[in-house]
């Protein structure tokens, strides 16, 4: 849906959930300038993550989407869009329901239900939600399931405005897929010897359930589990009061609150994370000592009679050793290995929202006057939990094995197992405990004026946010009850529990039960400012300016300015299209990443964009029946004062932002069928080119994708829909490997990336009643 808007830019291969969309003029690759609200309010208060919690469904209406300008004004974080879901109001005239039944080729099955009626004169209510099952796009052993259901009850005062109370609940698991192994063939990216880029998933049954080691500070018993089985698993219940009424003729004031209780358990497979493309490698190299091979700190605790290591196949036992080369490297077709990360992060979280205020309308003879006033409040408490990501040896397939890491004697025998039921490693990503805690008050205004042709709007927003984050710290100066030991000077870790396999000593980067605490209270103003004049009645011109900003937490503010100008014209039926140039000034993009040479060690990279570029939104229809839509962006995106760790770097500037494509556009014709039958569609969609990373040491190649479909409407209540995705099953690459650092290279012709999946297709049936 969002690929619908002009200028958003969406990279749908997660899956269901943990998607980027970026708004023109911004940096690609993430959600934080973004925010999807429903009904007027943000789904989550900080924006990214809002699509574990939300999905199109029955209950809602519309979609409105406002980019930049009084984006940021009208509500927090979402300085670059909105993108407001808007749902269904309950029925006062009759009992009226709608029921889906939807079937994708790669397994979803889901089954929609709405129903409203009116209770009394004054008095209605809706109830509306889906249950689906689905293995993710990609192959999958597991099916994963789940359900949210919408409740709403709605009062209408007889003098106007309403009060509506509603909730929300869900109990969703869906599937994740991260980066897969790819290689050059004549410059064209194309998928790793025995495996399927467009349909193939390295995660299965090997990693259905594993236990891994952690500080017993994290879980007593000092075993947390990683279950790919349950991917996603995103729990949220969320209450809701929404109040409007009129207490003149020309003022309102209106209440929406609400209060959102929500966790996910994010069971994810990253593949490359920290040992980056190097890991992706030969066994023979995996198991040759030096600094060819990725795992060679697990190979020196191996004991000194040690003639050769092996690798031994969890699933079925068999056992090769290292001078059997011809079968290390008729392995699965490839003879590679890779190094996957395991990465298990748990949040619980509660985000109380209000927006409260009045609007007074006003007009006379060529002249009228909107103005909206009110205060926002937000509570925002996230506990974080991402200890246990640790790391495991697996081949290079579909559903693919782990692996034993085992030293040998002259003869072949096992003298030791060296991993840990196929852990290499344990706390990859440090001790992973963390705390956010934000208050924030907005107070904001916005009036929007028309006289005669000339229409001009401005608006203010004054945010005051007060942060506390707790970071877990690692263990120091434990005594040694707690089987701490120190691994090197002033370095403390946590040994593993009695009884763990393999050899590694200890539980990695240690969580000690205590934190570092930082408190921040910091403000910040957003406004705009623009205006539309209709020059005649098929010509219009407008010019908008805003100053906008993100929060985030304890980080630095981001801050966003935005110019942009453009014009609009219609000629009848035949024509209509508008374009806009727009100059963004992009200041203190902030985040962390892992460090390449020390995964446990996150560190902070601070940058400004800077980007120029030209809109263009046109439709055409020569005839009543057909029409095709037309879309571009061309920007022209660069890096300034780009910072790591607070040191300025050398080598960024004017490079292309990471993950941020120059050219964007979609062309789509549709034939309307007669007597209102329906349509038939057809779409075209090209990504630019993109950098890996902000030194630009890896580009993406651009790529299209075609999709077609159709809507057919059976009878008055009964429609059928159709829809094929990549039906030239075209190799597209939205990313490459985020955690591999700012300055990435392909290794021997390989990488990692995140891509598209091959053709999909599938549809529903909706019936009306």
């Amino acid at each position: 849906m969002l690929d619908l808007v002009p200028g958003i830019f969406v990279e749908g291969t997660a899956g269901e959930a943990s998607n980027n969309y970026s708004v023109r003029g911004l940096q690609g690759g993430g959600q934080r300038f973004v925010q999807l609200e429903e009904d007027g309010m943000p789904i989550l208060y900080g924006g990214g993550g809002a699509d574990f919690f939300f999905q199109q469904d029955l209950t809602i209406d519309r979609l409105e989407a406002v980019k930049g300008g009084s984006s940021g004004v009208l509500t927090v974080n979402g300085a670059g869009a909105t993108i407001n879901f808007i749902s269904k109001k309950p029925s006062f005239d009759r009992f009226e329901g709608m029921a889906r039944a939807t079937y994708f080729n790669y397994g979803l099955k889901r089954a929609d239900l709405y129903l409203s009626a009116p209770l009394a004169e004054n008095l209605a209510f809706s109830i509306g939600g889906y249950y689906q099952s689905s293995p993710g796009v990609r192959r999958n052993p597991f099916d994963y399931d789940g359900y949210r259901v919408k409740a709403m009850l709605e009062y209408r005062f007889d003098d106007g405005g309403y009060l509506r109370l509603s909730a929300k609940r869900g109990d969703m698991d869906t599937a994740y897929y991260a980066s897969m192994p790819y290689r050059y063939d004549n410059g064209d990216p194309t998928g790793f010897p025995g495996l399927d880029p467009q349909r193939d998933n390295i995660g299965g049954d090997a990693f259905r359930n594993i236990r891994v080691p952690v500080s017993t500070f994290v879980d007593r018993d000092g075993i947390r589990d990683f279950r790919y089985k349950d991917g996603i698993k995103s729990v949220s219940t969320q209450g809701r009061i929404d109040f409007e009424k009129p207490v003149t003729d020309t003022f309102d004031v209106f209440l929406h609150g609400r209060y959102l209780d929500y966790s996910y358990d994010f069971n994810g497979l990253f593949p490359g994370s920290g040992t980056g493309n190097g890991g992706l490698t030969s066994a023979v190299n995996y198991l040759t000592r030096g600094s060819g091979s990725p795992i060679n700190d697990l190979l020196s605790l191996a004991p000194t009679n040690t003639a050769r290591f092996g690798i031994r196949n969890l699933r079925t036992g068999a056992l090769i050793a290292a001078n059997q080369t011809a079968q290390l490297n008729a392995l699965n077709g490839n003879g590679f290995l890779q190094r996957t990360t395991l990465n298990h992060d748990r949040v619980d979280a509660h985000d109380l929202g209000l927006n409260m205020g009045g609007r007074w309308e006003y007009k006379t003879d060529g002249f009228t006057n909107s103005l909206t006033a009110g205060v926002m409040y937000y509570d925002v408490l996230r506990k974080q939990n991402q200890s246990a990501v640790a790391s495991v040896v697996n081949d290079v397939r579909n559903n693919s094995d782990i692996y034993d890491i085992v030293a040998l004697d002259a003869a072949n025998n096992t003298i030791a197992t060296l991993s840990d039921n196929g852990l290499v490693s344990y706390g990859d990503w440090g001790n992973g405990i963390r705390q956010r805690h934000d208050n924030a008050v907005s107070f904001y205004a916005n009036d929007e004026l028309a006289i005669g042709d000339l229409r001009i709007d401005g608006g203010v927003r004054w945010e005051n946010i007060q942060s506390t984050a707790r970071d877990g710290l690692d263990a120091a100066g434990v005594d040694a009850a707690n089987n701490i030991v120190e691994i090197r000077p002033g370095v403390f870790q946590q040994r593993v529990p009695a009884g763990t396999a393999g050899v590694i000593p200890t539980v990695g980067p240690t969580f000690a039960g205590q934190y570092a605490t930082t408190n921040r209270s910091r403000s910040k103003i957003a406004w705009t400012v623009g205006a539309n004049y209709l020059l005649t009645p098929n010509f219009a011109i407008y010019a908008r300016y805003a100053d906008g900003f993100q929060t985030n937490s304890v980080d630095p503010i981001t801050t966003i300015k935005l110019y942009e100008a453009g014009a609009r014209y219609q000629y009848g039926r035949l024509f209509s299209g508008s374009v806009t140039v727009f100059r963004t000034l992009f200041d203190n993009q902030n985040y962390n990443f892992a460090n390449p040479q020390n995964p446990a060690q996150q560190q902070n990279i601070n940058a400004d964009l800077r980007t120029k570029g030209i809109e263009i939104d046109v439709a055409v229809r020569p005839v009543s029946w057909f029409s095709i839509d037309g879309q571009a962006v061309f920007q022209d995106p660069t890096l300034v004062n780009l910072q790591i760790d607070g040191a300025t770097q050398s080598g960024y500037e004017g490079n292309r932002p990471e993950r941020t494509p120059a050219t964007l556009w979609t062309v789509t014709p549709t034939i309307r069928l007669p007597n209102g039958w329906g349509d038939i569609y057809g779409r075209y969609k090209y990504v630019g080119k993109i950098f890996a990373d902000a030194g630009n040491g890896v580009a993406l190649p651009g790529y299209g994708v075609t999709s077609v479909g159709f809507n057919v409407n059976v009878g008055e209540n009964l429609q059928i829909g159709f829809n094929a995705e990549n039906i030239f099953n075209v190799v597209g690459l939205t990313e490459g490997n985020p955690r591999q650092g700012q300055t990435q290279a392909i290794t021997d012709g390989f990488f990692y990336a995140r891509g598209i999946v091959g053709p999909t297709y599938g549809g529903s049936v909706t019936l009306r009643f």
